[in-house]
């Protein structure tokens, strides 16, 4: 399995390894890489779940992302692990930036007017929980429901996030796909070239041992013969 560990991780461990790896984030990176190139597929098959994962990996699509990457790996016909693999491209500590700059993107490109602060961030997050939180109630009650904090967020955070991070989302990931191309292509060489190499020293150590067999064999059909000469000249003499 691709995924599976030897000892599987409790909660408090998932959740500590999502925020900051145990062996770092440049040993994550070499262990996604390697799972990566290890799969057993076409490069460019490979390549375009990787495209598609690392797209995915960008947008804002929290608890989402699997699912996403699913899907967009079958409409590019691109390898689904390769996807999900694809979608670690992101974590906690490198995230709130590329938002922010995501952000800020998209407003310029909608040009919504108003500076994007971080107070205003914190605002907008806040007024759409507690829309969500009356809502959520109004459901079981008489209560009024409240949609104002939500379309603010909409209008100024998320469809700005999402518009913002779409190009250089984009960008990123077509860089990744055409260097996931070669680096697959030389590992499944390599790793072929190895494989032919064991199969090549298991048949001479196979055609070794079939002709020392065949010496002692040999060997003991003369023995044999000699014993039985030996015999018959004592049976002569006497």
């Amino acid at each position: 399995m691709v995924f599976k560990r030897r000892q599987p991780l409790g909660w408090l461990a998932w959740m500590r390894e999502m925020v900051y790896p145990k062996g770092g984030f440049k040993r994550a990176t070499r262990y996604v890489i390697h799972r990566m190139s290890r799969l057993p597929d076409d490069p460019h098959r490979i390549a375009r779940g990787i495209f598609a994962g690392f797209l995915v990996g960008f947008l804002p699509l929290p608890f989402l992302q699997f699912v996403a990457a699913w899907a967009a790996a079958r409409l590019v016909r691109g390898n689904l692990f390769a996807a999900l693999l694809g979608t670690f491209n992101t974590n906690p500590l490198t995230t709130p930036f590329f938002a922010v700059f995501a952000m800020s993107l998209g407003h310029w490109i909608m040009g919504v007017e108003g500076t994007l602060t971080f107070d205003a961030i914190i605002d907008a997050f806040g007024s759409a929980g507690v829309d969500l939180w009356r809502n959520f109630w109004a459901i079981f009650t008489p209560a009024t429901m409240h949609w104002g904090g939500l379309i603010r967020f909409w209008h100024e955070i998320y469809l700005p996030y999402f518009i913002g991070a779409l190009l250089p989302g984009t960008i990123i990931s077509a860089v990744a796909y055409y260097l996931t191309i070669p680096l697959v292509t030389t590992y499944q060489k390599a790793r072929a070239a190895k494989t032919d190499d064991r199969r090549e020293r298991r048949h001479r150590l196979k055609v070794a041992v079939a002709e020392a067999k065949n010496r002692l064999l040999h060997r003991g059909d003369k023995d044999a013969e000699n014993s039985a000469g030996e015999d018959d000249s004592s049976a002569g003499a006497k």
